[in-house]
C-alpha cells in the first residue's frame, strides 16, 4: 500500500535509517512502495500523488508484489493495503527464499483485511519469518516451537506518547518523538520474548513500556528545546505521578 499510512511508516523508518547514520537519500532508496498500479517508479511521476514521490526511485515498471520480490529481493514486506489475502503463499514463500529471516507485517485491520495470517506466514517461512500484524492471532506452533504474533498497535505508543508530552508541557508533537517511542518500545523486549519470535513485549506490561516511553519523550522534549515546564529532579518519578491509576 502505498497511501498516507504507508508512506508514513515509510518516513519513520527511513528517520531511523538516518539516525543510525545514513543519509537521507540513502535511506530512502532502500524503500520500495507497490499502490494499485504496481511499484512506484519514477516513470510514473506524472501521475502520483505529492507524498509518493520521494519514493519514486529508477526502476522498470512492475506490476505487482511478486514481480517486485523477484527483482527487488525485499528484506522486509508492510501490508497497509486493506487487501485482504494479497500476501499469497507464493508471496511469503518466496520472501523466506531470499531471507534468513523475512519480516512479514500485514499491518491491515480487521482480520478479514489482513494480507495474511500468522499462521500462513509461520507455516510458509518453516517458522522463520518475523512476523507482527494489525490485528490480534493466536500463537502459532511449528516443530514445538511457539511463534508470538506481535500486534502492532498504537496502543504500545500513543498513551506514552501522550503522557510524556503532558509531564514536559512540549509546545509540539513531533515525528522523532514517534521514532523515539517505537525505539523504547523495542527495548523492552526480553531475550525470553525472542525466544518465541515476539517482536512486542506483551501487553501486560503496557503500563510499564507507556511510562518508559514518557520518560524518554519528556528527555527529547527538553533537549530539543519544546518543553515548557521545568525538568524534573527524578523523571520516572514524575511520570509515575502523572499516571492515573483506577483503584478505588
Amino acid at each position: 500500500g502505498a497511501g498516507e499510512a504507508g508512506t508514513g511508516i515509510a518516513d519513520l523508518i527511513v528517520a531511523q535509517m538516518v539516525a543510525d547514520g545514513l543519509s537521507l537519500e540513502d535511506a530512502r532508496k532502500r524503500c520500495w512502495l507497490i499502490d494499485s498500479k504496481g511499484l512506484v517508479v519514477k516513470a510514473r511521476l506524472h501521475e502520483l500523488q505529492h507524498h509518493k514521490l520521494n519514493y519514486a526511485h529508477e526502476h522498470d515498471p512492475l506490476p505487482d508484489i511478486l514481480s517486485v520480490i523477484k527483482a527487488l529481493k525485499p528484506t522486509a514486506l508492510i501490508g497497509v493495503s486493506a487487501q485482504g489475502g494479497v500476501f499469497t503463499e507464493e508471496v511469503v514463500r518466496l520472501m523466506g527464499a531470499h531471507n534468513e529471516r523475512p519480516i512479514i507485517f500485514p499491518l491491515s485491520n480487521p482480520t478479514t483485511l489482513a494480507e495474511c495470517t500468522a499462521e500462513q506466514a509461520y507455516t510458509w517461512t518453516a517458522g522463520k519469518a518475523l512476523f507482527a500484524s494489525g490485528s490480534p492471532f493466536p500463537s502459532v506452533f511449528i516443530d514445538g516451537k511457539e511463534n508470538v504474533p506481535g500486534q502492532g498497535n498504537n496502543a504500545y505508543i500513543f498513551p506514552g506518547v501522550g503522557l510524556g508530552v503532558l509531564v514536559a508541557g512540549a509546545r509540539r508533537v513531533t515525528d522523532d518523538m514517534f521514532r523515539i517511542a517505537a525505539q523504547t518500545v523495542a527495548d523492552f523486549v526480553t531475550p525470553e520474548d525472542v525466544a518465541k519470535n515476539a517482536l512486542y513485549p506483551p501487553l501486560t506490561k503496557i503500563r510499564e513500556v507507556s511510562a518508559g516511553i514518557a520518560v524518554n519523550i519528556v528527555k527529547n522534549a527538553h533537549e530539543t528545546g519544546l518543553a515548557t515546564l521545568p525538568l524534573p529532579a527524578d523523571i520516572p518519578a514524575a511520570v509515575k505521578a502523572s499516571m492515573y491509576d483506577p483503584t478505588y
